[in-house]
């Protein structure tokens, strides 16, 4: 899990989520939660195969990486 701003100052939360079922591949993605619970954004096009994985990729993010990130998501979103 990781907190970051947003291009708004608006505090962000980013962690790893898991869908269920047999196949493993791709099974965790990115979630970004604004921190006051207003808005959920979930990113299914980014993708782990383990937890593990998942979670030592988003240590290693960069806060501007985050930031895209979230900001193309939620263009995506408003289309």
């Amino acid at each position: 899990m990781r907190e970051f701003d947003d291009a708004d100052g608006v505090r962000w939360r980013a962690e790893v989520a898991e869908r269920g079922g047999p196949n493993y591949k791709g099974r965790y993605h990115l979630v970004m939660t604004e921190i006051d619970g207003a808005e959920v954004v979930s990113l299914e096009d980014v993708r782990w195969n383990s937890e593990r994985t998942a979670e030592r990729t988003l240590e290693t993010m960069s806060e501007v990486e985050l930031r895209r990130r979230l900001r193309s998501a939620r263009g995506r979103a408003r289309r």
